[in-house]
């Protein structure tokens, strides 16, 4: 076991130790490599010893969120930007471009999020600044609620995946997927074929220049909106109207 710094003593167990070392041990062979056991000889325990501080392997996963979104909020504070009400889109781009850093250095955890049945009360708090910054750069509510519902998983850094050609811890082959059902879909085998993924990457088809054209698109139409004002602003129709 990990000795206590300048003491010689073994370090004492604590939730947050465990859920460090399972952010480690998730880092170095992704998430299917986390196991109760494994995590408990990481620490130099037995695994009984792990439940006075996590229930079970859930318990673990719903404490990665908590670690990962601790980074992200550290990061976007740390990460400057303009003050919304001057610019709300740069406050907005550095503010999920901070985060997008944070999962591209734990590159498991868009997985997580995407598993986790609960609402962690940090992802919550989290997006509770989002709409904060967007209330100070001019936003309604109601305009504010669409946003969130647009920006979707992108406000965290990651876009969630239309579909997965390979497993979640395996390198996907998604080219060699597409083009034995290419007489299937000849437009997404052509499209596949000709795409460039380039540069830092968080799924198959979720490349830097990727998320950053979409997130792009997304808060130039909201600004648009914005700009525009209630009383210019297209309401949807009501279901049965």
């Amino acid at each position: 076991m990990a000795a206590e710094a300048g003491t010689g003593a073994p370090a004492r167990l604590s939730r947050d130790r465990v859920l460090r070392a399972a952010v480690a041990i998730a880092d170095g062979g992704g998430i299917g490599s986390l196991t109760m056991r494994g995590l408990a000889e990481s620490l130099g325990v037995e695994a009984m010893s792990l439940y006075h501080h996590v229930a079970n392997k859930n318990a673990v996963l719903d404490g990665l969120v908590e670690v990962v979104m601790d980074e992200i909020e550290t990061a976007v504070a740390a990460a400057g930007g303009p003050e919304p009400e001057a610019d709300w889109q740069g406050a907005m781009r550095v503010r999920v471009l901070a985060a997008r850093r944070v999962l591209l250095r734990h590159p498991w955890a868009p997985g997580v999020f995407e598993t986790r049945t609960g609402t962690s009360l940090a992802v919550v708090r989290y997006f509770d600044g989002v709409l904060g910054l967007m209330r100070r750069g001019g936003f309604t509510y109601e305009l504010g609620h669409r946003a969130l519902h647009a920006l979707g998983s992108r406000a965290l850094g990651f876009s969630q995946e239309l579909f997965d050609p390979g497993a979640v811890d395996a390198p996907p082959a998604p080219a060699a997927a597409m083009a034995a059902m290419a007489d299937q879909a000849p437009h997404l085998a052509a499209m596949i074929a000709d795409a460039s993924h380039g540069g830092a990457v968080l799924g198959w088809c979720d490349s830097q220049a990727e998320f950053e054209f979409a997130l792009d698109l997304v808060l130039d139409g909201l600004e648009r909106l914005r700009a525009a004002g209630p009383e210019n602003r297209s309401t949807p129709p009501r279901p049965g109207r």
